[in-house]
């Protein structure tokens, strides 16, 4: 019996191991065939669309200039599934993997393997510009207003996020309108939702990814001009994240070549990520931008 399972452990390792050399050697050789093929959202700015508008199409372009590659897109929106019907999808003819790379995701992220983070970010509250505001610097500066005022305000935040998180500790909830990150609209974005119903009064504020409010307060850039200021580090609420770029498990080769190009090009990459005014987290917490005016 012993040398049964033994000899069943050796089997399922050698399948594993072998699995993954064939991932591997798919992922090159579609690099050898001149294609980058990327996992994107089609309609999240800005991070990425299907024109190649967000700083994510950006920083794929800049790699695969780098490497010699043309880009080659599978798009899907990215929500539940997004990893299933991406980077694990073969192609039922070819069997070759829809992509090899999504540009953005969590650093250590369990669902795939991760490169060297690049970039270093965080959420932001984000409101219309109104004379109660006026003294808002970071997000904390909300809870020093006259609590009437602060319990007049409607403000918008995604389920399962540190907005919702952070809303709950100040015993702001009862204040709080939810919004799902699922939606059936495949073009139906965060930005798209914050900035409809800010503009049209269902909501006073809202907190959301930074770099999306960065991008809507670049949009509202005349009157009624909006705000947005950063959440600062808080030991009890996690809202800066690093990012990095994923990719499949066990694909050695692509992920040095990916790291290689991280190390050797964060000038470039921060260049991309100014020019859309994303907020970044230093080494000591403290939240820039490339904004001109004191906003994010």
């Amino acid at each position: 019996m012993m040398r049964s399972m033994n000899a069943d452990a050796r089997g399922c390792t050698f399948l594993m191991t072998a699995c993954m050399t064939l991932c591997v050697h798919q992922a090159v050789a579609e690099q050898s065939a001149g294609i980058l093929k990327v996992c994107a959202d089609p309609a999240n700015l800005p991070l990425s669309n299907d024109r190649g508008e967000g700083y994510e199409n950006k920083i794929a372009e800049a790699l695969a200039h780098d490497l010699k590659l043309q880009v080659e897109y599978t798009f899907f929106p990215q929500r539940i599934g997004f990893i299933r019907n991406t980077l694990r999808l073969k192609d039922p003819v070819s069997q070759q993997y829809k992509c090899d790379l999504i540009i953005g995701v969590p650093k250590d992220y369990d669902l795939t393997a991760t490169t060297l983070p690049y970039m270093h970010s965080t959420y932001a509250l984000i409101f219309s510009s109104r004379s109660e505001f006026n003294g808002l610097r970071t997000a904390e500066d909300l809870l020093k207003l006259p609590r009437e005022k602060l319990d007049a305000l409607h403000i918008g935040v995604f389920t399962k996020s540190p907005g919702a998180d952070w809303l709950l500790k100040n015993a702001l909830v009862d204040h709080a309108v939810s919004y799902s990150h699922q939606n059936g609209d495949v073009y139906e974005s965060p930005a798209r939702t914050i900035e409809r119903d800010l503009a049209n009064g269902k909501i006073d504020a809202a907190i959301l990814w930074g770099p999306i409010a960065s991008m809507l307060v670049d949009q509202r850039a005349k009157e009624p001009k909006w705000r947005a200021v950063p959440f600062e580090p808080d030991p009890k609420i996690k809202f800066d994240y690093e990012i990095s770029m994923g990719l499949r498990q066990g694909e050695k080769q692509w992920k040095d070549t990916l790291d290689a190009w991280i190390s050797g090009h964060r000038p470039q990459i921060d260049s991309i990520l100014l020019s859309y005014k994303v907020p970044l987290v230093d080494a000591a917490g403290h939240v820039s931008s490339n904004a001109t005016d004191g906003n994010l």
